[in-house]
């Protein structure tokens, strides 16, 4: 966030977009058209409006925050709100076994949405090249940039629904209708890096302006690719071979990233939720959001903008995204400052009593603790909506307090400027440790997770009470090398991505990865059903559920071309 970005930001404002009934006919419709542009200045307008359309995400048909996708149908949270009906087609994605084609908006949104943003990247691409090299010297970057940006909406797409149709900028509306959804995964996963190979063949280390992609933000892209794509899947989404030279590929990547120097782990993991240090050396790549930019209401993110505490004066709706109690319980530590691998969740844990991860304090609102880093206005149980049905935790990490400047109130929803970061350093030291403990080499992993721990163990200065205690008792410490086996390592690296971004959503996806998602999540469901009753009939199935449906109004509008994903 910032008050005044940078004036290619400001540009957007002069190109509005219509939407169209079918996201894969698509064509911006605005003030100009792709033929209207021919001077570089014009043609900097359309790459400045490809990069706003990854943030023009919405509330309902999310494309940046993964709260619904990747937190709530994981173990991390539940879907919040006022009860089960609430937006009841969270609740659906929630048990699993209720979701299906036809379920609602988010699911046909989501697709549209990201299918926009290709969209754009792909008219602005056929624009540059009407250009020549002489006539417009940006011509290379500017296009590494947009494929860097369409590389990142498949992404997403292929994350959310594995078997999507993927077309460059060469499609003409014709060619895009008869372009089916049915490449191998193999296959669509390489049409996504290419993408990105070409971002890091043709991009410079820095840009001018910080927004925009570079060379090291493209190879840190390309390297959780590789990571997605080493896990070969059949057709039913069983992970059936772990590729070791993607896993090395992805290590050469990583290594590039850490190597460079330009980034680094921030001191504070408190750093990464607040806009006061936004863009820090943590961020890697980041949508870029504004407020008190000349507009009305800024360029502001809304995609959290139910996550609010509902009893909160200061907010007042919405109370959705509430932590798990398997979440919590995850967070408590043995007396070796250890996380609890196997017996975690055996009971509910005692926060008067144990000793945790301070992650939790950054992550989840208690009751009496800080919440928000303000310590005059600790979280309250009379802030919780439904805790009836969804207990008294509150998600925290992308909500931003009332009196922060980049917090805007429109109606009963809450917006914020604050950045939405797509890649951290945090991720490239972790995907390194991964690929490492499938390769074997789990001791080169050791010092890298190590270092996600020392941080999280100096991340206390702000969790502090008025009287200058802390809430929790924190114990957090670094894995010895006695011990460090393969299936130890592989093990404590999951529990460590799953701390370290929790409620952020990459969990589900991480689950998927490894082909552990229905073990994990069945088992989750038989301990939550327990204390959260809402989950009595909720079942995840192998084969199905691994993935979003197809959305039906797609394979409708294509005449059957699409094929729906395995058990829908």
């Amino acid at each position: 966030m910032k008050n005044k970005i940078f004036s290619f930001i400001l540009i957007a404002g002069l190109f509005t977009f219509n939407s169209c009934k079918d996201a894969l006919d698509y064509t911006p419709t605005g003030v100009l058209s792709s033929s209207d542009l021919t001077s570089p200045t014009a043609i900097e307008g359309l790459v400045t409006a490809a990069y706003a359309a990854i943030g023009n995400g919405d509330m309902i048909g999310p494309i940046y925050s993964d709260w619904v996708y990747g937190s709530v149908r994981s173990d991390d949270a539940y879907k919040g709100g006022g009860g089960t009906g609430d937006v009841g087609e969270i609740d659906a994605l929630e048990h699993y076994n209720l979701t299906t084609p036809s379920i609602g908006a988010f699911v046909t949104k989501s697709w549209q949405n990201l299918f926009k943003s290709i969209s754009r990247a792909n008219v602005a691409i056929r624009a540059v090249n009407t250009l020549s090299e002489a006539n417009y010297p940006n011509k290379k970057v500017r296009l590494a940039e947009l494929r860097f940006l369409r590389g990142h909406s498949y992404f997403i797409l292929k994350k959310l629904y594995k078997n999507v149709p993927i077309f460059d900028e060469t499609a003409t509306g014709e060619d895009i209708l008869k372009v089916s959804n049915t490449l191998t995964n193999d296959e669509s996963w390489s049409k996504i890096a290419a993408d990105f190979q070409f971002a890091v063949d043709n991009l410079p280390v820095s840009q001018p302006e910080l927004a925009r992609a570079n060379k090291l933000s493209a190879t840190a892209y390309l390297a959780k690719v590789k990571l997605f794509q080493a896990y070969e899947q059949d057709v039913n989404h069983k992970v059936i071979n772990i590729n070791k030279t993607r896993l090395q590929e992805v290590v050469t990547l990583t290594q590039a990233v850490i190597s460079s120097g330009k980034y680094s782990l921030s001191k504070d993991i408190a750093e990464n939720f607040i806009p006061e240090t936004e863009n820090g050396s943590e961020s890697i790549f980041a949508i870029q959001f504004t407020i008190n930019d000349g507009t009305t209401a800024g360029r502001l993110s809304y995609e959290d903008g139910l996550n609010y505490p509902h009893g909160a004066p200061q907010y007042g709706c919405c109370g959705f995204h509430a932590p798990s109690q398997n979440l919590v319980n995850a967070h408590a530590t043995d007396a070796n400052g250890l996380p609890l691998l196997d017996t975690f969740n055996e009971k509910i844990v005692d926060l008067s009593a144990s000793t945790v991860d301070p992650r939790l304090d950054h992550t989840v609102g208690i009751d009496g603790h800080p919440y928000k880093y303000d310590n005059t206005k600790p979280f309250s149980n009379s802030w919780v909506r439904d805790p009836g049905v969804y207990g008294n935790f509150h998600t925290m990490r992308h909500q931003q307090l009332a009196s922060s400047g980049s917090y805007f109130k429109l109606g009963p929803f809450m917006g914020t400027a604050k950045n939405e970061d797509i890649l951290r350093y945090d991720d490239v030291l972790l995907m390194q440790a991964e690929a490492y403990i499938e390769l074997g080499q789990q001791d080169k992993a050791l010092p890298l997770i190590n270092q996600i721990r020392a941080r999280a163990a100096a991340s206390t200065g702000r969790l502090k009470k008025v009287d200058g205690t802390f809430a929790s008792k924190y114990n957090v410490k670094e894995y010895p090398s006695t011990g460090w086996t393969q299936d130890y390592a592989r093990k404590s690296m999951q529990f460590e991505r799953r701390l370290e971004f929790a409620t952020e959503g990459p969990r589900f996806f991480d689950l998927v990865r490894w082909g552990i998602a229905e073990q994990t999540l069945n088992g989750y469901i038989t301990k939550e059903k327990v204390r959260r009753s809402f989950l009595a009939t909720a079942k995840f199935t192998a084969g199905r559920d691994e993935y979003l449906p197809i959305p039906q109004a797609e394979i409708t509008f294509t005449n059957g071309l699409y094929k729906q994903n395995p058990g829908f």
